[in-house]
């Protein structure tokens, strides 16, 4: 691993700043990971204003996580003239430190623009103050990545988990986030199909879906599937193959969907967005991966435990094997003797 200083120096000079800017520019999923990284810079900068430069797409639940004071969300212009004005806007602000979690090209690009005074800035950038170029980060899961790399700005070194625990208790645990809301009674198990015109090796059939709703409901457990427009074919299969199942795909908003998946007894799904959610809620998932696209680098993680099942075609792994694996880890015989 190779730093720029030594742990005690970073851990002074980092620990010491009053304007922090962190960075993360991907989707839902990637934001929802990045949250364990903003955890840990939080509780390391006590006092300090913390700013966030994301997107739109994650603009909302950036703004309700406790560890921003500002939320910018204009951080992937595509225009020269906007580009400008942001590394402007960065520099104007005379930021003690920034945390590059998105690690990009287009990030690099802005640090490049920050020179030749640019401020302390962790991340896998040369010349950096704090970077973090260990060989080996690309073949890192994200979270051992942003572990490490804050390591490398002098924190401590302390492996990070994703939470979303803490979104009932920001919006007071309203009604609205409870499973009563939606006509849910007793326990259940959430579905999360990928889109049906997505590629057959990279997600489970419909129908297959269906046969595990079919069989979960024959144990008084619920299944109710949820999803984004693309996964809209795919819920109302489901719905149509097996009617005991609660289509609820596109009807929860975000929040929603954090309340429903944290009171849920299992997540069964593909390697969505909505899987990297349901882990850092804290509920048990399993979750098909592709064998051809590095599973052991995209797996959900979450203090609820995440099983893999893999696959060169996810949509052959056969609806037994993924019963077993749940009556294995005791959800449906659990939930049917509630």
């Amino acid at each position: 691993m190779i730093w720029r200083k030594s742990a005690a120096s970073s851990d002074s000079e980092t620990n010491s700043a009053k304007r922090v800017l962190v960075i993360q520019l991907g989707g839902l999923g990637a934001f929802v990971m990045a949250l364990a990284a903003a955890k840990r810079i939080r509780e390391h900068h006590v006092g300090a204003r913390i700013t966030l430069l994301t997107t739109e797409a994650t603009k909302e639940l950036a703004e309700k996580a406790p560890y921003f004071d500002t939320v910018e969300a204009d951080g992937k212009p595509t225009e020269p003239q906007a580009i400008t004005k942001l590394i402007a806007r960065i520099r104007a602000a005379k930021y003690d430190m920034i945390y590059d979690l998105e690690g990009s090209s287009r990030t690099n690009n802005y640090f490049q623009g920050l020179r030749p005074w640019p401020p302390k800035w962790s991340g896998p950038t040369p010349g950096a103050s704090h970077t973090f170029l260990d060989a080996a980060r690309t073949q890192m899961h994200p979270l051992d990545r942003y572990a490490a790399q804050l390591a490398a700005a002098g924190l401590p070194p302390e492996p990070v988990m994703s939470d979303l625990t803490w979104v009932r208790h920001v919006l007071r645990d309203p009604p609205r986030l409870s499973p009563d809301y939606f006509g849910i009674r007793g326990p259940y198990i959430v579905l999360l199909p990928r889109g049906s015109n997505a590629d057959p090796a990279r997600r489970w059939d419909d129908a297959k879906y269906a046969d595990l709703a079919r069989r979960a409901a024959s144990q008084g457990v619920t299944p109710v599937v949820l999803g984004g427009a693309d996964e809209r074919p795919a819920g109302a299969a489901v719905a149509k193959l097996e009617p005991r199942a609660k289509n609820l795909v596109t009807r929860p908003d975000l929040f929603q969907t954090v309340g429903l998946l944290e009171r849920a007894a299992f997540a069964v799904g593909d390697d969505v967005d909505l899987m990297h959610m349901a882990a850092a809620t804290g509920v048990p998932c399993l979750v098909f991966l592709s064998a051809l696209s590095h599973p052991e680098l995209s797996a959900p993680r979450g203090r609820g435990g995440v099983v893999t099942l893999t696959a060169s075609v996810i949509s052959d792994l056969p609806v037994e094997q993924v019963e077993r694996q749940l009556r294995n880890c005791g959800v449906l015989r659990q939930a049917a003797t509630a």
